[in-house]
């Protein structure tokens, strides 16, 4: 007697996972999961990845088969590969954010955690001894990282606004000022994107005498943005070392993927490996090409203008959104650069069917490129009607909106990040 194929539709993907089960109904689990994503998607604001770009043409001609760019990006030999399209993302990020032509290099990683490992894993073995400073508004990676370096870490204050507190950076530096500094600052916080000025970070490391610095940007949201604006900047005078953003973010690249780049002159010689032919230079050696080949598409079918407009657009709905949430009686607020609107956290039946990121009491949703002004209003209207009861408003309800934390000053453009 045959088996009932595992139906996705039937039992869900609980059962579908279990392989031990014969024959699966592959159809129907794929089904099910393009369903899911398909419900989902248009309450799907709190998390930033952008859903404007069609990726369908390089996923139909290059999607079926393998593209293995491993090794060092530069290596030109062996095949199934694309690091020629790697060279090219590269060079165009690190031209539009001014790094010298003379002192650059990198690669397209898993994301914006190998990129921030493979900046740190470069700057300590250039400062063993350093001391690695990130502000508590720094993405989780972070900690993680110097974890796994075995490195000492400093955590650093951060402002209401998500921004490093440079006092309490002093204060830090000071006490370990006898160690070689190596700072990560954060182009785009997770919960308010705020932008660490690179410009007060060397300042204070200055002050110090400090004994060797390395300055990373963790820029996985807000750098090509910042970088378009001509605000966010790896030239000579900038002191930055290295940078890491992420793919499927800006881009919206259908994979978790990104790019570092790192100062040539900071770099250690890899090791040439007989095996595969090429320079062990990268955290994973085998590199997905599938996600170097996506970027580059991003990249050559919109080119700074398109991608500029893009960013200008979505800031717009941003301001959009903060007003439509301050007619409505709800407290929000933006950075001028930022996509990510702030509020404070919605009740609960808002939250079980709107997709957004919340620590407590403040929440935030983010305008990312393809998220619809419709998608803003249907929200709004959707907090509006749980939070406005019949007849007058009691002060004690628990799903009126409470008062959230704001910056004591206006929050500022990122004018000086890069430019010490």
């Amino acid at each position: 007697m045959t088996p009932t194929p595992v139906s996705a539709r039937r039992c869900g993907l609980a059962e579908a996972a279990d392989l031990g089960r014969t024959p699966v109904d592959v159809t129907a689990v794929l089904d099910h999961l393009v369903a899911q994503a398909d419900t989902a998607a248009p309450t799907s604001v709190g998390f930033p990845g952008a859903v404007d770009l069609d990726h369908r043409e390089v996923m139909a001609r290059l999607g079926h088969r393998l593209w293995n760019n491993i090794g060092d990006p530069t290596d030109v030999g062996g095949t199934a590969h694309t690091r020629v399209l790697e060279q090219a993302v590269i060079a165009w990020l690190a031209d539009t954010l001014a790094m010298p032509a003379d002192d650059r290099w990198g690669y397209v990683t898993t994301g914006g955690t190998e990129g921030n490992l493979s900046a740190l894993h470069t700057a300590r073995r250039r400062l063993p001894t350093a001391r690695i400073y990130y502000s508590t508004a720094a993405h989780y990676s972070i900690p993680k990282i110097i974890d796994m370096l075995g490195a000492r870490g400093v955590a650093v204050e951060a402002g209401v606004d998500g921004e490093m507190d440079y006092a309490h950076l002093a204060v830090r530096v000071r006490r370990h000022r006898r160690w070689p500094a190596i700072v990560v600052a954060t182009a785009g916080t997770t919960m308010t994107e705020a932008v660490d000025d690179t410009t007060r970070i060397h300042t204070i490391l200055n002050e110090h005498q400090v004994p060797g610095r390395h300055v990373h940007v963790d820029a996985a949201l807000s750098g090509i943005p910042l970088a378009l604006d001509g605000r966010l900047r790896l030239d000579d005078d900038s002191g930055v070392g290295s940078i890491a953003v992420s793919g499927h973010k800006f881009l919206g690249v259908p994979t978790p993927c990104g790019v570092v780049l790192i100062r040539d002159s900071l770099r250690r010689q890899a090791a040439p490996v007989a095996y595969t032919a090429t320079l062990d230079s990268t955290i994973t050696g085998s590199r997905c090409g599938l996600a170097a080949a996506l970027l580059w598409h991003a990249i050559a079918t919109h080119g700074r203008e398109g991608h500029r407009w893009r960013v200008s657009e979505a800031r717009r709905l941003a301001t959009y959104t903060v007003d439509q949430l301050t007619a409505a009686g709800w407290p929000a607020w933006r950075h001028p650069h930022a996509f990510t609107v702030v509020l404070a956290t919605p009740p609960p039946a808002v939250r079980a069917k709107w997709l957004l990121a919340t620590d407590a009491d403040i929440s935030h949703l983010i305008c990312m490129p393809g998220v619809t002004q419709g998608q803003i209003d249907a929200f709004v209207t959707d907090l509006t009607d749980t939070t406005t009861p019949a007849g007058d408003p009691d002060p004690g309800d628990p799903h009126l909106p409470r008062p959230i934390p704001r910056p004591r000053r206006a929050p500022a453009p990122a004018a000086g990040i890069g430019t010490p």
